[in-house]
């Protein structure tokens, strides 16, 4: 989600709090759109970063320092010579509008005491950095928006700054009953929609939110709302605007179940209560975080996209001939029949007169009477032997389609499970062995530079709430070091029934495992398995001993003749993790 008025909120009471009276030390701009000031005051040195991005506008402080390039651009430049030793006066946001306004003082080039205003538009693709003397001039911007470009509002150098006025909507800090009932209930809208398009600085989440603590649909309609529940949720508008204005913010990030970020936000998310969620001490910490995992999954994405179709269009391709093999082999089922039809001519051939085209026989294998077809071009034991070539044929048939069906289907399940395993990595050193097996498998041509990959990625290592250790693989390479090489044969083996995934070891150094270690030990191969989304999960479970692996089989697999099961969730964030990477 994008940044609403509400963390906007949040992040100018921790600016206030971090920034108030500190000195520019720094002016950078590593992106185009992007500056990152260096702050030192009474708490020590800070670090903020402004994004004007049109996909990604942001504020927070940052933990991180981004290197520059050689030549600072002009706006850049620009700010150094105005406020470039200049001191934060005040920070603020009017309204709970997506907007951030700094008051800037420093001496001019005369020695004379000045002031200056740094404006963040946190606006989507209108998102810019403005920069204005005190009598509210533009000196200059990030971005230069002329007439051409907007018909609302000119960015120049020059100009007059004013917020534009795109879209009526009230003040949600100062809104009152009357207001509320009369912007929200009388449009013929979806509830939450009605709330968001009526306010400023709400988002699609804080109205949904607002209707899941009011009890109400949030896809009904707002005009359709009953009195009573009008003033249940207008109660929990103003309660929640009381916490904005009080400062009672609780920066918090919503997960899923593979642990990737969904939402962010600065007051609680009830509606997500079956959800992960992680508080955190600022909202410049949770956005840091949020951004820099998304960030994470959308790199890793990126960087999988090749391995990915390549493994898709030889998944697709492989499932076409199983397709074309399992229809060839459904061909072959009628070998039989042309075998006894052969049998029962030569058995009952002598007394068939010449030219005819059937002839009825007793099938000695059911008893039963049949009727035999035969070539009134040939004689009897010419049609036995037109029937016994079919069938030889078709038997030859059947045993080659029954191999490479086989083999199509380990080739399936090894593409499957490559496939899955893209899904769970989480950096890039997770790929190098997804890429070494698709290499080996033939899929990708294998470049001889002398050099072999080098491999960083380690299992997962899990701890669980008895203090065993817990092994995950990440890979099919992993799975078969994990269960062959690292488990011994007392530790125990898990793996989702029927789907792609994971092995995962307990390893117990011979002691006794209790119930609540074999239950977060099939919670994890339940997450780590194509199946990770399913309500519950069936798992396998053994002692390794009982595990091999058949001589020549595809890499991660395995066979296993005796085993436990139990069918469970795939939640596993109660499970202490030591390593992923």
């Amino acid at each position: 989600m994008a940044l609403d008025g509400i963390v906007i909120a949040n992040i100018v009471a921790e600016l206030n709090e971090a920034l108030a009276g500190a000195r520019i030390s720094k002016i950078a701009q590593p992106e185009a759109d992007e500056l990152l000031f260096t702050f030192k005051g009474s708490g020590g040195q800070q670090r903020l970063l402004l994004s004007a991005g049109a996909s990604l506008p942001l504020i927070y402080l940052s933990s991180v320092n981004k290197p520059s390039p050689l030549t600072a651009p002009n706006f850049c430049m620009l700010l150094r010579k105005h406020i470039g030793n200049g001191r934060i006066i005040r920070i603020w946001q009017p309204g709970l509008e997506r907007i951030v306004r700094f008051e800037i003082e420093h001496y001019n080039e005369m020695g004379d005491l000045c002031r200056k205003e740094l404006i963040l538009e946190l606006m989507g693709k209108h998102s810019n950095l403005i920069f204005c003397d005190d009598k509210g001039m533009i000196i200059d911007s990030i971005k230069h928006v002329s007439a051409q470009t907007s018909s609302v509002r000119e960015v120049l150098p020059g100009r007059s700054y004013f917020v534009a006025v795109t879209q009526e909507k009230c003040d949600p800090l100062s809104t009152s009953e009357e207001e509320f009932c009369a912007a929200v209930f009388s449009k013929p809208m979806p509830l939450f929609k009605a709330i968001y398009s009526s306010y400023t600085g709400v988002s699609p989440v804080i109205a949904e939110e607002l209707c899941h603590r009011a009890g109400l649909e949030s896809a009904q309609s707002a005009n359709t709302i009953g009195t009573a529940e009008q003033l249940h949720l207008y109660r929990r508008f103003e309660l929640l605007m009381e916490d904005v204005r009080e400062h009672r913010f609780c920066p918090l990030i919503v997960y899923d179940r593979d642990r990737t970020p969904v939402e962010f936000s600065s007051v609680p998310l009830t509606m997500y209560a079956d959800l992960e969620q992680a508080n955190f001490n600022s909202a410049s910490e949770m956005l840091e975080q949020y951004f820099s995992m998304r960030n994470t999954v959308t790199r890793i994405r990126q960087k999988s996209s090749d391995l990915r179709r390549i493994a898709t269009t030889a998944l697709d391709r492989c499932r076409k001939k199983y397709e074309l093999q399992s229809r060839q082999l459904k061909d072959t089922e009628k070998r039989e029949k042309y075998r006894v039809y052969g049998e029962l001519i030569n058995t009952y051939g002598y007394g068939v007169e010449p030219g005819a085209k059937s002839f009825e026989a007793l099938n000695y294998y059911t008893n039963e009477t049949m009727t035999v077809p035969l070539d009134d071009t040939l004689s009897a034991h010419e049609n036995a032997q037109k029937y016994f070539d079919k069938y030889n044929k078709l038997k030859r048939t059947y045993e080659a389609l029954s191999e490479h069906i086989q083999e199509t289907e380990a080739e399936i399940a090894q593409l499957e499970s490559i496939c899955t395993f893209m899904d769970m990595a989480l950096s890039e050193d997770d790929l190098v062995q997804v890429r070494e097996e698709l290499m080996d498998a033939g899929y990708i041509r294998r470049k001889y530079t002398g050099k072999k990959a080098r491999i960083t990625s380690k299992p997962f290592h899990y701890v669980s709430s008895d203090g065993f250790d817990i092994y995950v693989g990440k890979n099919n390479y992993q799975n078969d070091e994990l269960t062959f090489k690292i488990a011994g044969n007392s530790d125990w083996w898990f793996h989702a029934k029927g789907a792609p995934g994971s092995h995962v070891i307990i390893k117990t150094n011979g002691r006794e495992v209790p119930d609540r270690t074999f239950e977060e030990a099939a919670r994890l191969a339940a997450h780590y398995s194509r199946n990770r989304n399913a309500e519950k999960v069936e798992i396998d479970y053994v002692e390794k001993k009982h595990v091999k692996k058949p001589n020549g089989a595809k890499p991660g697999f395995v066979v296993y003749y005796t085993n436990y099961s139990m069918m469970i969730d795939s939640d596993i964030s109660g499970i202490q993790c030591l390593q992923t990477n």
